[in-house]
């Protein structure tokens, strides 16, 4: 018989150092994966707490801003008469630098995170108020609805979404619903804003045409002939047209409408104005503002009520994004 041949001592030592090898590189590829995972967890840590302190800084600027322009606003009732588009409060904030005071003290400004605030102030009731369409009592307001429903045409909205606007409306304002529910109809959700119109049974697109033209405010409110564009002044005016609310726009940039009664010799004939749904004085307010520190952006918009020279805050809706990174509620 033939005696088996043994490897070579050479052989196994190559072997034996290949599986050293790869050992080694085992070790190694693990450690390094560790590692990044380490470092990943910290240097995340490191973003979060960078995203909060923005954010609290944000929101610390931003209600200040707020009481700035709640201030502005209890300022202009003082002076008391109509509002118009060139008072303080209608003027506003262009992007200011912030960083300085930001910093700790002079000599840190230089080193202090990029920080700009914006703002404005615009008038809620140069809306169509929705809330104007139901009475308390529940009942449609008939000519409310016919102004809505011009108002859908002048925006290039099919006018059957004021009749879908309105009895959602009905049933879903505070206080209309009791009767509603016996008669055993479904409640819809009422929007927080004009933003959600959808909730109430329309599309998309109607929802963004309408948007800029309506508001949901908190009780009924005539519009304000001074602040208003064309298409809701010749909605809720029965009888004017585009043309002549625009010549009152025109008019309004030369000399703002004082008191109501201003505005009858600029109208046509046989057009009244109706104290109930128009006016040249407002109590409601949106106030925005927006924030900027780095790529970091908070906005806040809230919602505001003058009650003679007391102003309330009714509502405040903020929100965060990177810029380049997409939107975040």
């Amino acid at each position: 018989m033939r005696a088996t041949a043994r490897p070579a001592p050479c052989s196994r030592r190559r072997r034996q150092r290949g599986a050293a090898l790869l050992t080694a590189m085992i070790i190694v590829t693990l450690v390094a994966t560790l590692a990044s995972a380490m470092y990943w967890r910290q240097w995340r840590s490191v973003q979060i707490e960078i995203a909060e302190r923005t954010r609290a800084q944000s929101a610390w600027i931003l209600s200040g801003a707020l009481d700035w322009a709640r201030l502005i606003l209890a300022e202009d009732a003082r002076a008391g008469g109509a509002d118009h588009l060139s008072e303080p409060w209608a003027t506003p904030l262009a992007e200011a630098r912030l960083s300085t005071f930001l910093a700790a003290n002079e000599s840190q400004v230089e080193d202090a995170p990029e920080a700009f605030l914006t703002g404005r102030i615009t008038d809620a009731q140069a809306r169509f108020n929705l809330a104007n369409l139901v009475t308390e009592a529940g009942e449609l307001s008939v000519p409310d609805v016919a102004a809505l429903q011009r108002l859908c045409e002048y925006v290039n909205v099919d006018p059957s979404v004021a009749t879908v606007l309105t009895g959602a409306l009905r049933l879903a304002l505070p206080g209309r619903a009791a009767s509603a529910a016996g008669e055993g109809a479904d409640i819809p959700l009422l929007p927080p804003t004009v933003d959600e119109l959808r909730w109430l049974g329309i599309d998309d697109e109607a929802a963004a045409k309408l948007a800029p033209y309506v508001v949901l405010l908190p009780r009924r409110t005539p519009v304000n002939l001074n602040t208003a564009p064309r298409e809701v002044i010749a909605a809720v005016m029965e009888g004017l047209d585009i043309g002549s609310a625009d010549r009152l726009i025109q008019i309004r940039q030369r000399s703002p409408f004082r008191r109501l009664s201003d505005v009858n010799a600029h109208l046509p004939q046989g057009v009244v104005p109706d104290d109930s749904r128009v006016s040249v004085a407002t109590n409601f307010f949106e106030v925005r503002g927006r924030m900027r520190i780095e790529q970091r952006v908070v906005e806040e918009r809230s919602l505001v009520e003058r009650r003679g020279r007391i102003v309330l805050t009714l509502r405040r809706e903020r929100s965060s994004f990177t810029v380049g990174a997409g939107f975040t509620p």
